[in-house]
């Protein structure tokens, strides 16, 4: 048998999933900008590739750490 305490976090749990599924967007068809203003923006894969080396470029450059007995 369940305990009262059991309940709840399966209904917390169940009751959240479905709050995220019916969360997630957009209303309606999904559909691709044809708009002139839509054809400079960058793409996920372009906005991905310059984090990605972006970070990388202007990452601080760090001394190599020597161990404390290593005089």
């Amino acid at each position: 048998m369940l305990r009262a305490s059991q309940i709840l976090v399966r209904s917390f749990a169940l009751a959240l999933c479905a709050a995220s599924l019916g969360a997630c967007g957009q209303r309606g068809p999904l559909y691709l900008p044809t708009a002139p203003e839509a054809a400079q923006r960058a793409t996920l894969p372009e906005t991905l590739r310059s984090q990605i080396f972006d970070d990388a470029a202007t990452a601080p450059v760090r001394a190599p750490v020597q161990p404390a007995n290593a005089r």
